[in-house]
């Protein structure tokens, strides 16, 4: 975990920085994500996407979400309580009346 110094500095561990190949003097781009911030390594900057390349990567990235749902285990339902009464109960019991 890194610190922010009073100069409002942030340290990169060394083992993050090697893996994405940030070195001394590299601009980093940092991007607000929400309750997050997202930062970009140098080499890393994306170009802007046209509208049929994000339906794409949308499409694709709903793709994956399905799949991690059909994988999860469904919750089974639970028994309906005995109440002392259906449903059907409930029309006859009116005109009974």
């Amino acid at each position: 975990m890194s610190k922010v110094t009073s100069k409002l500095q942030v340290t990169i561990p060394k083992a993050l920085a090697e893996r994405y190949g940030i070195r001394p003097g590299d601009e980093i781009e940092w991007q607000p994500a929400g309750a997050f911030i997202r930062i970009i390594p140098p080499g890393s900057r994306r170009q802007r996407l046209t509208p049929q390349e994000r339906l794409r990567l949308f499409d694709q990235a709903t793709a994956r979400q399905r799949a991690r749902e059909r994988a999860l285990p469904r919750p089974r339902a639970a028994a309906p309580a005995d109440r002392g009464w259906t449903r059907e109960e409930l029309y006859t019991r009116e005109s009974a009346d």
